[in-house]
């Protein structure tokens, strides 16, 4: 009985973990690596393991660092039920499906390349076909449901408040009359975050494996962020342009529209046209409306107030073709665009920013991390001139980064939910870079002892029958195939 830290091994992504259980192979999530091009070039290397060995898979959550690799595992022999909440395998079919088309055309755009040195083509990391392929493996649970998945295997979802579905993973595990449980955080939301509630606290497990991403940093309010936002709002409004929003489809979207409706008339949006020019984040946004079932209590009120959908506002038009896209580009002043990608690293967000970015009177919004090397952080850094599509453009318009959004709780955060595990279980501090988890992990070890605070290594392992049994082991689980 062991695990093996195969990925966010002191790094944020590619999360990845292998449990062995006698003879059962299980897989916690799959995801992407991505960062820099010589990391995401890591995504077409083997698995550490036979495929065809893994016996199940629970999903955390639909987000790629976690679930982008699903369809390779399928295409080198997986064969077995993928589980994850009902919310995730629906955004799953959107995210993965999504990624093998973005994966399609960056191998026919260098295969263009290639062609004229006369090189041999590349293909694809997986394609549309191959990610639709992998959803007939997924399973849905509610959070609170257990279920025996594998003989001496029981697995139970709770609310991880991330994203739509983020679930927080309890596993029993038996083997030779030997009991240990273990708790994945995935990835742990932001408290008081718009729509969803907080992410649940767990009392018993024997071994804790914890996100870290940002084990080093506090968060700003939530009430000091929409007064920020309403404050770029107002300026804007006197200054007569557009204002861009580069935001994530999933997540981050839904959270922009649903305060625009919570604060429709305290920051003047009725003056404002406001545009989705995003497909995907419509899609997800639909999700979104169709799983209310796991809405904090705020949202749900809302939603019910509002007809049903949270997210619905008088003057919201939602863009789905290309040519209502460039229709937008006709529109000087008093536009709100809310576009992706959120790095401004390709989407619909850089014809906006090639229309309005040299325009005095526009307002660029960020409202995610930027990361390095992209479009946005160099916006961010406060770049007067950018290149779009080879063509030199100056930066005119007003820049502005609302630093509370953030769908991941902070160090306080982080450190208050492992205070909820009763006598101190050992914990293994993953999903972070090597600064903010060293620091969570400092933080850990003045309660919990440095001898119980791990630092896993990539593809390390760790024995489970050697860890102090600390739970009463009991799942109140029916026996069930989990289908």
């Amino acid at each position: 009985m062991d695990i093996q830290f195969l990925g966010a091994a002191r790094e944020v992504t590619g999360s990845c973990f292998l449990i062995r259980v006698g003879r059962r192979r299980l897989l916690v999530d799959c995801g992407l690596i991505q960062g820099a091009p010589e990391d995401e070039e890591r995504n077409r290397e083997p698995f550490p393991f036979a495929a065809d060995r893994i016996d199940a898979v629970v999903l955390t959550h639909a987000h790629l660092d976690h679930s982008g690799r699903l369809p390779l595992l399928v295409q080198a022999g997986f064969h077995g039920p993928i589980y994850t909440h009902r919310a995730s395998r629906d955004l799953c079919r959107i995210m993965l499906k999504d990624a093998g088309n973005l994966n399609e055309r960056e191998a026919e755009a260098v295969n263009r390349k290639r062609a004229r040195r006369r090189l041999e083509p590349v293909e694809p990391l997986y394609t549309v076909k191959e990610a639709q392929r992998a959803m007939r493996h997924f399973r849905a649970l509610d959070y609170g449901e257990t279920r025996r998945i594998l003989p001496g295997v029981w697995l139970r979802l709770r609310d991880a408040g991330h994203i739509l579905g983020s679930a927080i993973v309890e596993l029993w595990l038996e083997e030779d009359g030997k009991r240990r449980k273990l708790v994945f955080s995935g990835d742990l939301g932001h408290r008081g975050s718009p729509i969803l509630r907080d992410p649940e606290g767990i009392e018993e497990a024997d071994l804790v494996v914890m996100e870290s991403t940002y084990g080093d940093r506090l968060h700003r309010s939530w009430a000091a962020t929409w007064q920020e936002m309403g404050a770029i709002l107002q300026e804007a409004r006197a200054e007569a342009g557009n204002i861009l929003i580069p935001a994530f489809a999933v997540g981050r979207t839904q959270e922009l529209l649903y305060a625009f409706g919570k604060h429709y008339r305290e920051w003047g949006l009725d003056d404002w046209s406001v545009f989705l020019d995003s497909p995907m984040a419509i899609e997800t946004t639909q999700v979104y409306t169709k799983h209310q079932e796991v809405y904090d209590r705020e949202a749900t009120n809302r939603s019910q107030r509002n007809g049903g959908n949270p997210f619905a506002l008088p003057n919201l038009q939602m863009t789905r073709t290309p040519k209502q896209s460039m229709g937008i580009n006709r529109i000087r002043s008093g536009a709100i665009i809310i576009a992706g990608s959120g790095m401004c690293t390709g989407g619909r967000i850089k014809h906006h920013l090639k229309h309005n970015l040299w325009r005095d009177a526009a307002h660029l919004v960020f409202v995610g991390y930027q990361a390095r090397g992209t479009l946005g952080r160099r916006l961010v850094d406060g770049a007067r001139e950018v290149e779009l599509w080879g063509e030199p453009v100056k930066v005119g318009a007003r820049v502005h980064t609302v630093g509370g959004f953030s769908a991941h709780a902070d160090s306080d955060g982080l450190r208050r939910w492992y205070a909820e595990f009763s006598g101190g279980p050992a914990v293994a501090v993953v999903h972070g870079e090597e600064a903010p988890m060293e620091t969570l992990a400092e933080k850990l070890a003045q309660n919990r002892g440095r001898e119980g605070v791990l630092r896993p290594r990539p593809a390390e392992r760790l024995d489970l029958a050697e860890l102090p049994a600390r739970t009463g082991w009991s799942t109140g689980v029916a026996e069930g195939s989990g289908v």
